[in-house]
């Protein structure tokens, strides 16, 4: 459904994934966000819109964030990631923490349970504090 917001996600640790994303039908707006505090662009983020028609992908490194939000009501996305997904290290940051500031193009997402609840990234356990 148009305006179905998911994110800001990843993994923990030494479970944290390299994903490579793209949008098969439909379109939606794709947000990566560099969550390693010793990195030069920590806690800048990218939007890319992917849709069926510009056949775009987008590499999300690990130790990034990753959301999107659909464009349109009909959207299949797909995601190649290099691990595994394991639950236990399954994490999150506020879509619209205002420390990030990012531009989603929308004022109100559908969002899941999940993400209505998710930290703000001041309160987050990342596990990216090394890298």
């Amino acid at each position: 459904m148009k305006g179905t917001l998911r994110g800001i996600h990843f993994q923990r640790d030494n479970k944290a994934q390299a994903k490579l994303v793209r949008c098969v039908r439909g379109a939606v707006l794709d947000i990566a966000v560099d969550l390693r505090p010793s990195s030069p662009s920590y806690k800048q983020w990218q939007a890319v819109e992917l849709s069926e028609e510009n056949k775009r992908q987008l590499l999300i490194p690990r130790g990034f964030g990753h959301g999107f939000v659909t464009l349109c009501d009909h959207v299949e996305f797909l995601y190649l990631a290099d691990n595994p997904y394991a639950p236990e290290a399954d994490a999150g940051i506020l879509w619209n923490d205002p420390e990030l500031g990012i531009d989603w193009g929308i004022e109100n997402p559908i969002l899941s349970e999940k993400d209505k609840h998710n930290p703000l990234l001041r309160d987050a356990v990342t596990g990216f504090e090394e890298w």
